[in-house]
């Protein structure tokens, strides 16, 4: 096990990208495990996969689908070269490697501001009506996210990465 690794989860729009991006500015290792890691593939075996069955909703067979590969995010967790690693992004098999994290934090925000953001990322997740939608109904219900310490994404970046550093001690 590597000398400590913590998971920054939450749902599309709520900061971990910037999050990811101003820990790696403060110096710490990161792993973007949307950018890095994530790909379509069966929550339970880790198998890959083309896509979605025929007649399947594609955006929700997407979100459903999208996944890390255990044996890579162990072997990440395993090195200890680092004094902390933190992995920062979205996994619907977040269960299958939630036991190499000290600590788990998923990002919330309002409603209102959760909006706004998705409204500035037309290339990203959340733009689109479609995604739009299924993007608040996870939003409320909680879906895909793990139990972890709620942390509050609507202040300035630096002091969100400021209240996550805090609880580490």
């Amino acid at each position: 096990m590597g000398i400590k690794n913590y998971l920054i989860e939450g749902g599309s729009g709520t900061g971990k990208t910037s999050v990811a991006t101003e820990l790696e500015r403060r110096g710490y290792h990161v792993v973007h495990g949307d950018r890095v890691l994530a790909y379509v593939g069966d929550p339970e075996t880790g198998q890959a996969l083309a896509g979605p069955p025929e007649g399947a909703d594609r955006i929700v067979w997407g979100y459903a689908h999208w996944i890390w590969p255990v044996d890579k995010v162990r072997a990440i967790a395993a090195d200890t070269t680092h004094p902390a690693t933190f992995f920062c992004g979205g996994s619907r098999n977040f269960h299958k490697f939630l036991d190499l994290f000290d600590k788990v934090f998923v990002l919330d925000i309002d409603v209102e501001t959760l909006n706004r953001r998705l409204d500035g990322r037309p290339n990203e997740p959340g733009f689109e009506p479609a995604e739009r939608a299924l993007v608040l109904r996870y939003h409320h219900t909680r879906e895909y996210l793990p139990i972890g310490i709620s942390i509050d994404t609507t202040g300035t970046v630096p002091s969100v990465v400021d209240d996550i550093l805090a609880q580490l001690t």
